[in-house]
């Protein structure tokens, strides 16, 4: 492969979507913009005797849509979900993976919780009837690079391709390192990710952290930022995106959404368990993507929140943003859409990067839901409750994950710089 130049122009050509509040594109954006949720009690099981009851189930999603019963056999619903996305978002691109060089298209997702559907189903099998019960693919199924594998072998494409696993923030991670092997010399990178972390062992282990909300209510449950914000609540689906170098996406007419123009990463290195996040680290993420942009943040247009939805949290996230915008941090717009449908995780990140090239190409800020009353010291200019119009350029995203990880993404239209 001959690589490009590290700053060569990296740009965003195809979106799929598949969320709690929409599957396809329009629909989820349709929904997003008008503040739509799709936040509801746990269905998936019987979650009565669990402290959080409340999650973001993708309702009417059927995999029987986008894959033969073969693969639907051998692969868990987080990865359904993903190949369906990827589906959507190459014929977005309109792109034809069979018409172009195997070697130079890659697969790079992000996971957090794996195949843990599937793999709770066979290990019943395995304590409750032995281990001829367990099913041969249980070895591949609950991998996390199952979904990275099975796009590959769906679309034939055998770049350099890959898995990045950091919770919340690899999402982001997954984009930035798409950016890189683009860069070395490929031309096309299938990205972004999803979930599904909602059954027994999925929710117990995510219990552990401390950080979902026990609320009663579902317009409660997940609130951040708010004053009465008790913690989070989980959700399935997410993104896949397709990204491409400017050159090869011009060279074949492609639509571009916008480009990826900058990231930064850091990690708090310590237990979030024994210490209270202060924003030093995220801040720092921030800083890097913004410089590594070459844009400041009076460019900012914008800020897709992380919203972890603890008080702690998030008042480190709005310390983060003092730091980094100062005097204008009460001025630059910030958002979070994952108040519609919970956090994704993995999936979380790349659902909020479409939001964003939405966001831009629309001229439209999608609201913060439940958002009724900012906690003492919140004071950001969040779009609340209803969407605004705005003339948006340029876009930062934040992402966090569970044991200190921290990320940023800097997007920008495409035609900005001749705006």
């Amino acid at each position: 492969m001959n690589a490009q130049s590290p700053s060569a122009p990296v740009v965003i050509t195809g979106l799929g979507v598949v969320a709690p509040n929409g599957i396809g594109t329009d629909a989820w954006w349709e929904a997003t913009r008008s503040g739509t949720s799709g936040i509801g009690p746990i269905t998936r099981f019987d979650a009565s005797k669990y402290p959080t009851r409340f999650a973001g189930e993708v309702d009417g999603f059927d995999p029987a849509d986008y894959l033969d019963k073969r693969l639907i056999v051998q692969t868990d619903r987080w990865t359904w979900m993903a190949l369906a996305a990827a589906e959507m978002a190459l014929q977005d691109a309109q792109f034809d993976p069979s018409a172009h060089d195997p070697y130079r298209m890659s697969v790079i997702t992000s996971s957090s919780s794996g195949g843990n559907e599937f793999g709770q189903r066979e290990i019943q099998s395995l304590w409750g009837k032995g281990p001829i019960f367990v099913g041969a693919y249980q070895s591949i199924a609950w991998f996390y690079a199952a979904t990275t594998g099975q796009i590959s072998i769906k679309y034939g494409m055998k770049g350099p391709s890959s898995v990045i696993i950091s919770e919340g923030a690899g999402g982001l991670e997954a984009l930035a390192h798409a950016r890189r092997m683009i860069n070395r010399g490929v031309d096309l990178v299938v990205s972004g990710g999803t979930e599904a972390p909602i059954g027994p062992y999925a929710l117990t282990c995510q219990l552990t952290n401390g950080r979902l909300s026990e609320a009663d209510d579902p317009d409660a449950a997940y609130r951040p930022f708010d004053a009465k914000a008790s913690g989070h609540v989980p959700g399935e689906g997410g993104a896949i995106i397709i990204a491409e170098g400017l050159d090869h996406a011009e060279g074949r007419g492609a639509r571009v959404y916008g480009e990826i123009l900058g990231y930064g990463a850091t990690n708090d290195a310590s237990d979030p368990r024994d210490s209270r996040p202060d924003g030093r680290h995220l801040a720092r993420a921030m800083t890097l993507a913004l410089e590594r942009a070459g844009v400041t943040a009076s460019e900012v247009d914008a800020v897709f929140l992380d919203a972890m939805g603890t008080p702690e949290a998030d008042a480190a996230e709005v310390e983060a943003i003092r730091q980094v915008f100062g005097d204008s941090a009460e001025e630059v717009p910030v958002t979070a859409p994952k108040t519609m449908v919970g956090r994704l995780y993995a999936g979380g990140a790349p659902l909020d990067v479409a939001a964003a090239l939405l966001a831009i190409r629309d001229g439209v800020l999608p609201p913060t839901i439940n958002l009724d009353q900012p906690a003492d010291g919140v004071a950001l200019n969040f779009v609340r409750d209803e969407a605004r119009e705005a003339r948006v350029d340029t876009v930062l995203v934040n992402a966090r994950g569970f044991g200190g990880f921290n990320s940023a993404l800097v997007l920008r239209r495409h035609d900005s710089a001749s705006a």
